[in-house]
């Protein structure tokens, strides 16, 4: 009796969809995008494009970041080709900003991150932090992916003191908060350097949920009047210093 060899090509997609569905998602796009035209089309479906897990599960339990060379690949081959079709990121917290800063992400309305074991260990240890970002590239989607960032560092750093966020850019480091208003506060943060979207962000910082603040430094990107209510009543008696600034001109409350 004859053996025969069959290669992973001779297959037909049916197969091949069962088989890379019961594999690891990072390693069928890692492996197979860009091969041959049959097999990115089969991993540019839905199944595979969606939702992304860009971390690894390790035998303990924990997790952690790709490597560099995967990064690397992900971020400036992968990404850019799937963005329109990602819906959903699973990232780990050290690797977030680079994947969220490959691409644009159009269809993005899930996002879920994940914390390593050096993060766990000094989240509790840091009172002051300035983060800072290089962007080379506008992106419209750029205040939500502040935002993101933004909510995280005030959930994982417990005992954060001083926050400045993005000193070096202005058009860049701006943030949106009004879909994170129900998960962002904070009792221990004492001052803080923002740029916020439009003059709403501005309210809502002055809402109570920092409410231990005695320095608020306020950069405002776009003055528009808004007919939303945004409950900013609640008392802030630690607060000293206050600055709001914004270099464009507005009409809007004159």
């Amino acid at each position: 009796m004859k053996h025969s060899t069959i290669q992973l090509g001779d297959l037909p997609d049916e197969i091949l969809m069962m088989i890379f569905k019961n594999m690891c998602q990072v390693d069928v796009l890692y492996s197979l995008i860009d091969v041959n035209q049959r097999l990115t089309t089969i991993v540019h479906d839905p199944i595979f494009t969606n939702h992304v897990t860009l971390l690894k599960h390790l035998s303990d339990g924990s997790i952690c970041s790709l490597t560099d060379s995967m990064l690397d690949q992900f971020c400036s081959q992968i990404l850019p080709k799937m963005n329109h079709k990602v819906k959903c990121l699973h990232l780990e917290s050290s690797s977030m900003e680079r994947i969220l800063l490959a691409a644009n992400y159009p269809s993005l309305d899930g996002l879920s991150l994940y914390e390593n074991a050096l993060t766990d260990l000094f989240k509790n240890k840091i009172l002051s932090l300035t983060f800072n970002m290089n962007v080379n590239k506008k992106d419209n989607d750029r205040e939500h992916v502040n935002g993101v960032i933004f909510q995280r560092i005030i959930k994982i750093f417990t005992n954060l003191q001083y926050l400045n966020f993005c000193p070096s850019s202005i058009w860049h480091s701006r943030i949106s908060l009004k879909i994170f208003t129900e998960n962002l506060a904070s009792t221990t943060l004492l001052e803080l350097h923002v740029t916020v979207n439009n003059f709403d962000d501005c309210l809502y910082l002055l809402d109570g949920r920092f409410n231990q603040l005695h320095t608020l430094y306020v950069n405002v990107a776009d003055i528009q009047s808004s007919q939303q209510t945004i409950n900013n009543m609640e008392n802030l008696p630690n607060l000293k210093y206050f600055s709001l600034y914004s270099n464009v001109v507005t009409s809007a409350y004159y």
